[in-house]
């Protein structure tokens, strides 16, 4: 094991690096991009926790707002998903996805589940501007440091539910916006998690914005919707 390694390995298993900068130890280990570090699955909402840079953010927030892309295979999977050639070999099982990362300057995109025992915990995603290939020694690298994660993402979680109600985080890696918003959605119109969840999704979709923008304009007030008959339509 390199010394990177071994350094990236002692950072995430101890409480020394804090949370919005866990994706630093990764980086030094495969410096070839950005790195975000996410938590979704059954425990907890759905965020980045860090981000390396505006790109590697950007990438997640496409993923969690069309609810595909390598993030959710990995971990559905709970296997690496290695993309070396997005670009000229996109995958057919993201078609979205796809479609929306052509605006940005990425040419390979790997993720790694996040795991802990029983719990699917979330994914760790890796960048390069352009086509890449990883060596499988780096592969298990990234897969041993993923390991390593799953404590403090895991530990998160069990805070965040702690916390629920008593600290409102609306920090610009949150996605607990949107579970608010969700929310706040099923109050207005009667209907279920998944009709308001879809409901602010294909909004976000209509006016090519983020659902985190849109989430954030439900909180505010900005953004409400009304059932008239049948219908649900935004009030203004």
């Amino acid at each position: 094991m390199n010394d990177a390694f071994e350094r990236a390995y002692r950072a995430l298993a101890s409480t020394d690096v804090p949370d919005d900068e866990l994706s630093r130890p990764f980086v030094d280990v495969l410096p070839i991009g950005g790195v975000s570090v996410s938590a979704f699955g059954s425990i907890g909402a759905s965020e980045t926790i860090s981000a390396s840079d505006d790109v590697a953010f950007r990438i997640d927030e496409i993923q969690f707002d069309l609810t595909e892309g390598p993030c959710w295979t990995a971990l559905a999977n709970e296997a690496p998903v290695l993309e070396e050639d997005i670009a000229a070999r996109p995958n057919p099982g993201w078609p979205a996805f796809n479609d929306a990362l052509r605006e940005e300057p990425v040419g390979a995109v790997f993720a790694f589940p996040i795991v802990f025992g029983p719990f699917p915990l979330g994914a760790v995603d890796v960048y390069a501007p352009r086509p890449h290939s990883l060596h499988p020694a780096q592969v298990q690298q990234v897969v041993t440091l993923s390991s390593a994660v799953g404590r403090r993402v895991l530990r998160r979680a069990l805070r965040a539910i702690d916390d629920e109600g008593i600290v409102e985080d609306r920090s610009p890696f949150s996605r607990r916006v949107v579970h608010q918003a969700t929310g706040v959605v099923l109050a207005q119109l009667d209907i279920s998690p998944d009709d308001a969840y879809l409901l602010i999704q294909g909004h976000a979709f209509a006016r090519r914005t983020s659902m985190r923008q849109v989430a954030e304009e439900i909180l505010d007030g900005a953004v409400r919707f009304e059932k008239h008959g049948g219908l649900i339509e935004e009030a203004r």
